[in-house]
């Protein structure tokens, strides 16, 4: 006579080691992280994309144009550490729309250039 018990908890043990290993692959899938500029330790994360574009465009221009673009740039946007992981949301030629995932800013949600995500 078989005992059906032994059979039962070792089938839900080696579901359950499946669906674990699943998770780690998927968690491995998503190691986004921030890169910082070279001499920088922060990133700046911008609300939205236009944001980004509207403050890239008026530090173009230079002059007085460009210092208030530097200091809108500074109050839209928040500094988070370099390293810090992030989940990709969406992503386009210009940069990503990012979530924080870890450390003191997550759940923050913004848009970054493109060479500032790993």
């Amino acid at each position: 006579m078989k005992n059906r018990t032994a059979e039962t908890n070792g089938g839900a043990r080696l579901k359950m080691l499946g669906l674990a290993l699943t998770a780690a692959l998927i968690l491995a899938g998503c190691g986004h992280k921030l890169v910082a500029n070279a001499g920088e330790h922060t990133v700046k994360v911008y609300p939205d994309q236009a944001t980004f574009d509207k403050l890239a465009k008026l530090k173009a221009e230079g002059g007085a144009m460009g210092m208030l673009g530097g200091i809108g740039q500074n109050i839209a946007a928040k500094e988070v550490d370099d390293r810090t992981p992030v989940r990709i949301v969406s992503s386009n030629d210009e940069g990503s729309e990012i979530e924080v995932i870890d450390g003191p800013f997550k759940g923050l949600k913004g848009f970054v250039p493109r060479q500032n995500v790993n």
